[in-house]
């Protein structure tokens, strides 16, 4: 009896069938069952990502079937997000180690660092000091750094595992020598001195929604996740002592998902300025220095 799958084509399409069938939510680095399915075939194939076209005919071996099979059920049946099966995630064409120690890196702040987050920033580099607040894998502390090519990089997370994730990103882009790793809830772990630009992507989700949240983000920390009844209790603490940690011309940059509504009734009387992003304008707001309390 011939087998039922012989070609990556095959194993494709019953895994994007799978996919939908299982109703999996995305939003780990791929937005459709499609996308995701190719990455994890390609991933698991040891096969270039971006390029799947010239091998969608290959015969697979019986041992490669297996193993892409088992990948198909991980996914499908226990929701795992894709990340954490491959041990990897993207952004902005930077790879970096994840595990279930850490969110999966999808913060809106890595594009704006991609032009050193001007004309908010003059000159990235004449940035010397930039703090990660909340670091988790420490991708943003990495771009961080890569952006502002002058700059030596602080950041800082409370959770002990997450930053064991943080230093082996941070070997593996051998910049040990500039971004400095704290342990200690938010500011606490710093030693005296300030900042031109503080970034952060702090747990920010409200608890309605972390009672709704789908099955894949459910293997992520909580602590990572949670930030109280309206999602501001950890936005509000960086907000209010960020004013003291910032230069003169120092800014604060803070990713919010969709939490704007909450954080304009918390923070309504500061000028913040919303910045665009690809997920629109409602996700990041930066606040000058000048224009923080205290």
């Amino acid at each position: 009896m011939a087998l039922p799958f012989t070609t990556v084509r095959d194993l494709l399409r019953f895994a994007v069938s799978r996919f939908t069938a299982a109703e999996l939510s995305f939003g780990h680095g791929s937005s459709n069952a499609f996308d995701e399915a190719a990455y994890l075939v390609l991933h698991t194939l040891h096969l270039p990502l971006d390029t799947l076209d010239p091998f969608l005919d290959a015969r697979l071996l019986d041992t490669e079937i297996d193993a892409i099979m088992k990948v198909i059920e991980r996914r499908a049946k226990d929701r795992v997000p894709a990340a954490y099966i491959t041990n990897e995630a993207w952004m902005h064409g930077h790879r970096f180690y994840v595990d279930e120690r850490v969110i999966v890196p999808r913060s809106f702040i890595g594009e704006l660092l991609q032009d050193g987050l001007q004309p908010y920033v003059q000159d990235p580099d004449e940035v010397s000091r930039v703090l990660e607040l909340c670091t988790g894998s420490g991708c943003l502390a990495i771009l961080a750094a890569q952006a502002f090519q002058n700059a030596d990089i602080d950041a800082v997370d409370i959770s002990a595992p997450a930053l064991e994730v943080a230093h082996r990103n941070v070997d593996d882009y051998d910049l040990d020598s500039r971004v400095a790793l704290y342990e200690g809830d938010l500011f606490a772990p710093l030693p005296v001195g300030r900042y031109e630009v503080i970034i952060t992507n702090p747990p920010y989700v409200n608890a309605l929604a972390m009672q709704t949240l789908p099955a894949e983000y459910r293997h992520e920390p909580e602590l990572a996740l949670a930030g109280g009844a309206d999602g501001m209790d950890i936005v509000k603490r960086i907000v209010g002592e960020a004013r003291k940690w910032l230069t003169e011309d120092g800014v604060l940059v803070v990713e919010i998902g969709n939490e704007r509504a909450n954080v304009e009734a918390t923070l309504g009387g500061l000028d913040m300025v919303w910045l665009s992003t690809s997920a629109g304008d409602d996700n990041v707001f930066l606040i000058q220095a000048a224009d923080l309390p205290g």
